[in-house]
């Protein structure tokens, strides 16, 4: 007689759930328990499957099967999951062909040849001979911290430094010239914050501005990148391609950059054992930001994928043109393949056999910034313990207060007290 193991009942999975938003580690830890595979919901959106399991998000993310844009799957028509997220926000319509045109939405043939474009920016040798350049930023933007400070000594570090920072780099290595960089700033936080006012306005002030630099830096080149993407206008890319682009990397090279610098920070400041021992050997640095990235990193899911035939996840069926949405916060706190997960161990990445987080990603579409943003975190951690030797939360940990983002678990604010001043 054949039995067959029974197939678990689907969860529905609320994404913009107060205690998922709260706590998503936790939350998707019991989720993966119950049902490795569950039907995300997000409103406005048409639902979708998450995996939460090391393995089933690895699969998802490296699988030629799955793609990342909808259009491509065979004789399919599946809704854009983004696109309709995006669309719920509050996108402008006329800017949506921006937001797919880029390297994020491609697969295959065009994302390499995208993403060939703009590699060598972000290569470990390109960001070895930025190392200088970011410290040096780091250190600035840390000893700038006491001009923002109230009396009290308290300043809020996400705006003030996890923000700036990775904000100067990456306008830096494109291009962009100091006096606008604000304005990038200003805009590209609406896209992280999730829906609200302004944001169709930002969006089309940053294609407009997007569009002026491309103009200028043809006129005018230089050393960035924005002039590399410029000359590249007309042969290897198309005027939407070029804008889409530049939106991509400005707002992906310094929003989850700028999120992991404050998470790591509130992480470290709640956790005083991890904080004395990176303070007592900051050669654990490197290695202390890849436990933070996977300890709290700031993408809880990734792009949906689509599947192009039938696959079969994590115990069921996959139809053609289903979406997934691999679940990078599930998958770094799985116990089947790190031990005691919910424990922050900035050692753990030194250690022999040691795992490797997702929190770049996966396969083709890993993190393109991954170097980059490593560099500017283990910068930035760096320059905030040689300056702040007495930082401290200004808060509860509890008190902390996230944004909204289903998707993307970043601080609202950090309030820190920077105590006694470094000569």
């Amino acid at each position: 007689m054949t039995t067959t193991e029974p197939v678990p009942p689907v969860e529905t999975v609320d994404l913009r759930d107060a205690e998922l938003v709260r706590n998503p580690f936790e939350t998707f830890a019991r989720i993966r328990e119950r049902s490795p595979l569950a039907r995300g919901t997000i409103p406005g959106v048409e639902p979708f499957w998450i995996v939460t399991r090391y393995q089933d998000v690895r699969t998802v993310l490296a699988d030629p099967r799955f793609v990342n844009d909808a259009a491509t799957v065979p004789d399919a028509c599946p809704a854009h999951r983004t696109a309709q997220v995006w669309r719920a926000r509050g996108l402008p319509p006329e800017c949506e062909k921006y937001l797919r045109a880029g390297v994020f939405d491609a697969d295959g043939a065009e994302h390499r040849r995208l993403r060939g474009l703009v590699h060598p920016s972000f290569t470990a040798g390109t960001v070895g001979r930025l190392r200088p350049g970011i410290e040096r930023l780091a250190d600035q933007h840390a000893r700038a911290l006491r001009e923002h400070a109230d009396a009290e000594g308290v300043v809020d570090l996400v705006a003030h430094f996890a923000y700036p920072l990775p904000v100067a780099v990456i306008c830096e290595l494109l291009g962009i010239p100091e006096p606008d960089r604000p304005r990038w700033r200003a805009w590209s936080s609406y896209l992280g914050r999730g829906a609200g006012p302004g944001l169709d306005d930002a969006l089309r002030a940053m294609v407009a501005a997007a569009r002026e630099l491309i103009d200028r830096r043809r006129a005018e080149p230089d050393d960035g990148l924005a002039s590399r993407l410029a000359a590249a206008e007309g042969t290897t890319l198309d005027p939407v391609e070029t804008v889409s682009l530049i939106l991509n990397l400005i707002v992906a090279g310094h929003e989850t950059t700028a999120t992991l610098i404050g998470n790591g920070t509130a992480a470290l400041l709640a956790h005083p054992e991890q904080l004395a021992r990176l303070r007592a050997d900051p050669g654990l640095l490197p290695a202390a930001v890849d436990e933070l990235m996977r300890w709290c990193g700031p993408t809880l899911g990734a792009l949906p994928r689509y599947a192009t035939e039938d696959v079969r996840l994590a115990g069921r069926l996959i139809r053609k043109g289903e979406a997934v949405m691999p679940i990078l916060a599930g998958a770094n706190h799985d116990p089947r393949v790190f031990a005691d997960p919910g424990r922050l161990d900035l050692g753990r990445a030194t250690a022999p056999h040691h795992d490797v987080h997702l929190g770049f990603g996966y396969g083709a579409h890993r993190c393109l910034g991954a170097v980059l943003a490593h560099e500017e975190a283990v910068a930035a951690f760096g320059a905030l313990l040689r300056h702040h030797p007495g930082l401290a939360l200004a808060v509860a940990p509890a008190e902390v207060r996230r944004g909204p983002n289903p998707v993307a678990w970043h601080l609202a604010e950090l309030p820190v007290r920077l105590g006694a001043a470094t000569s």
